[in-house]
């Protein structure tokens, strides 16, 4: 059995070291010799996604494909890099994954949303993940290949959580009245990846996300108290300085439900709150 991933990155890396625990040869993408020799490190087998041959030996006998990276301004390259490797090889995966993000839904002001909620993407890169989906789709029915897309909302876990962001000493609490985020902990990806690979549903379409949709001030005060140190004050989100990275994050407002993956792949949250997710980490970390 063997698993390609089109970007080996914080989900990619967890989602294939769960396989490689069940048996899987895992294959990657890598576009340097430094990132070729770390993968082979792990036991991976490096692919240029630039090079058609390499791509059609990495996904010759492929099974499951998961597709990480995100498109840029000329579209999905994994779509243009995968697809004609397939063909090449005449692989069949029986399972294709397209890690999206819930910012295809744009902002709902606060309102739950669905994954038949109309796609109003206001930022660049939500527009592009909704090109994106739709390509992969319309290739999928063309080619009759199995692919699943996961709508994904802010990733948290080990390394990269507000446990994170308070010992470096970039946490803070921006307060914006009514407004809340869906977030989801790593492993809680990979459980729900892994339902979906067990039972392939062509054209499916998933939000992964936990149960408690949450202002993001409450996260850092959590996640402050839990280190034993002094919450953050209060920063107005109209205060002077916020960049406009951080704006244009808090413009879109909703809250993001799961019930569709939880009915029809039987998929629950191992951390239903930020509040476990964060315990976990800490208690991994001790």
């Amino acid at each position: 059995m063997r698993l390609f991933v089109f970007g080996l990155g914080y989900v990619g890396a967890a989602f294939g070291q769960a396989l490689q625990a069940r048996g899987w040869d895992i294959a990657a993408t890598a576009r340097s010799p430094e990132q070729a020799a770390k993968l082979r490190a792990a036991g991976i087998e490096p692919a240029d996604p630039d090079d058609r041959d390499a791509m059609a030996a990495a996904l010759s006998g492929a099974k499951a494909v998961l597709v990480t990276a995100p498109p840029g301004e000329s579209g999905c390259a994994a779509l243009e890099s995968v697809i004609p490797a397939l063909a090449q090889s005449g692989a069949f995966p029986d399972w294709i994954g397209y890690l999206s993000t819930t910012g295809v839904y744009g902002d709902f002001e606060g309102r739950w949303v669905f994954e038949t909620s109309p796609l109003k993407a206001q930022s660049v890169e939500g527009a592009r993940r909704v090109g994106a989906e739709r390509d992969w789709r319309q290739v999928g029915r063309g080619m009759g290949l199995t692919v699943t897309t996961f709508r994904l909302p802010g990733i948290y876990g080990p390394g990269r959580s507000a446990l994170d962001r308070l010992r470096a000493g970039e946490g803070r609490r921006i307060v914006k009245p009514g407004q809340v985020f869906s977030r989801i902990h790593l492993d809680d990806i990979v459980s729900g990846l892994l339902a979906s690979l067990d039972q392939p549903r062509a054209g499916g379409i998933y939000n992964l996300c936990d149960d408690e949709p949450a202002p993001p001030q409450d996260v850092i005060e959590y996640a402050a108290k839990l280190l034993g140190i002094a919450v953050p004050p209060d920063l107005p989100f109209n205060a002077l300085g916020l960049s406009p990275a951080t704006r244009r994050f808090y413009a879109e407002n909703k809250r993001v439900s799961n019930a569709r993956a939880k009915a029809e792949l039987g998929w629950r949250p191992k951390y239903p709150t930020y509040r476990e997710g964060l315990r976990a980490i800490l208690e991994r970390e001790a």
